[in-house]
């Protein structure tokens, strides 16, 4: 069955973290944080419609730069995600550059900045027209977890220590519509934009006695009219929908593990850290990072699916397999106690 998100880490276990989600079905992006962007093309960049940014250190914001060069000039709206503080992080890299002649620009680029706080969000843009420049103050809305809402999914989000505020990110899909190939061919259906269109309909949640016009050929004149309930029924399989979490830099304690684990419960696949090995556990508590005994643990609690470490240790260059056996030993032993 095909997956509606193919996710990636952009770059090594050793190089800057970061997370690449892109949509099958079109030619758009997520990104979980924005480390090195030298794992990805400017072609997978461009597609990136919103970035979830887990904290404001150099290895996880870098990119920003990158990013925001190759969008100038462009009619796009690039949505922006951080933790607290994370406006003043922007206003700061933006401020570093001289715009003086964006206006030149035909095509207008606009940033939508979101700072997540425990009990709130602030929002404010920022338009290229403008010089990038906004004295308004940011609108305040509540925080209820969630960043993103669309009829297809929802990114949510805690807040986690890494001895400043460091946001853990999950992208749930509502469920996932699979279409029957035999069936479209028994009912002379072919596969075409239409599909899109169809499963959208059915995120919206249209009553299923509503009519939904198939044009799948060529010509407009052959379209054919169904009952969208009917046509759900012989062309599509209705699935749980995937769940992806990613969680980077925090510390191991009873809080942030309760917050972890709640997240990512019934992760189809969890990315998370794991900087160091148990041995160096007191290393890690003070470089408020995960070792890998304590990253399966979480992962094993969770009842995580799958799960991908990242984030290691320089340190550990030479002995990369004690990172995975030590994670998927805690996984294992974790998880069969559920």
């Amino acid at each position: 069955m095909p997956l509606s998100f193919h996710p990636r880490l952009i770059n090594g276990p050793f190089d800057d973290p970061g997370l690449y989600v892109p949509f099958s079905f079109e030619k758009r992006a997520l990104v979980f944080d924005l480390g090195d962007p030298g794992g990805l093309s400017n072609r997978d960049l461009l597609k990136i419609s919103h970035a979830f940014v887990t904290h404001a250190h150099m290895d996880h914001f870098i990119g920003f730069d990158a990013l925001l060069r190759l969008f100038l000039g462009r009619e796009k709206i690039l949505h922006l995600f951080g933790p607290e503080g994370f406006l003043q992080h922007v206003e700061g890299k933006l401020s570093g550059y001289v715009w003086n002649l964006v206006e030149n620009y035909y095509n207008r680029f606009v940033l939508q900045i979101t700072e997540v706080r425990s009990d709130c969000c602030l929002i404010k843009k920022y338009s290229c027209e403008k010089r990038f420049h906004n004295e308004l103050p940011a609108e305040k809305i509540d925080f209820n977890g969630t960043l993103l809402q669309e009829p297809a999914l929802t990114v949510s989000a805690v807040v986690l220590d890494h001895q400043i505020p460091c946001l853990g990110l999950a992208l749930q899909e509502r469920f996932h519509v699979n279409i029957k190939k035999v069936a479209l061919a028994s009912l002379g259906l072919e596969v075409g934009p239409w599909l899109r269109d169809f499963k959208t309909a059915l995120f919206e949640e249209r009553p299923a006695d509503s009519e939904f016009i198939v044009a799948s050929g060529s010509n407009q004149a052959d379209a054919r009219v169904f009952l969208l309930g009917e046509l759900t029924e012989q062309i599509a399989a209705i699935t749980p929908g995937q769940k992806i979490v990613y969680i980077t830099d925090v510390v191991f304690h009873d809080a942030n593990a309760e917050k972890i684990i709640k997240i990512a419960e019934d992760a189809d696949h969890l990315f998370i850290e794991a900087a160091f090995l148990e041995a160096e556990r007191d290393m890690a508590a003070r470089k408020y990072h995960l070792t890998a005994r304590q990253a399966g643990e979480l992962a094993g609690r969770a009842g995580a699916r799958q799960f991908s470490l990242f984030h290691f240790s320089p340190r550990y260059e030479s002995d990369m397999q004690a990172m995975w056996q030590e994670a998927y030993g805690a996984y294992q032993m974790f998880l069969h106690r559920q």
